[in-house]
């Protein structure tokens, strides 16, 4: 009983993270606000949806998939959506008209390559 309830918990909010992140993608102004709903909310819902499945299943091979899988998506998300949105704003992706602060351009550390040396 308490076994279903769990997994049952766990991929509702899995289930709800990920529709978050698609509204998230679909309503937000600009390209770097629309990868941070991606990434941030898209793997904590498939980790929720893994758990739940671990739960469900309950055996040592399944659970070990799940941890993979949840490892996976922890380890790449964020890496992947730093190089993402890095490639972006070197190339002139514009930001969010409301944007207030540019860290990257008052630092100066994103200055584009000048030869072929970098």
């Amino acid at each position: 009983m308490i076994r279903e309830i769990l997994v049952s918990i766990f991929l509702l909010a899995g289930g709800l993270l990920s529709v978050v992140a698609a509204v998230g993608v679909i309503r937000l102004p600009d390209l770097f606000c629309r990868m941070h709903a991606a990434t941030k909310t898209g793997t904590v819902g498939v980790s929720a949806i893994a758990i739940g499945m671990m739960i469900h299943f309950g055996n040592i091979t399944v659970t070990s998939r799940g941890v993979l899988v949840i490892a996976f998506f922890l380890l790449t998300a964020p890496v992947a959506a730093h190089m993402i949105g890095r490639a972006a704003y070197r190339s002139g992706v514009a930001l969010w008209i409301l944007t207030r602060v540019d860290e990257w351009k008052t630092h100066g550390s994103m200055h584009k390559p000048d030869g072929p040396d970098g």
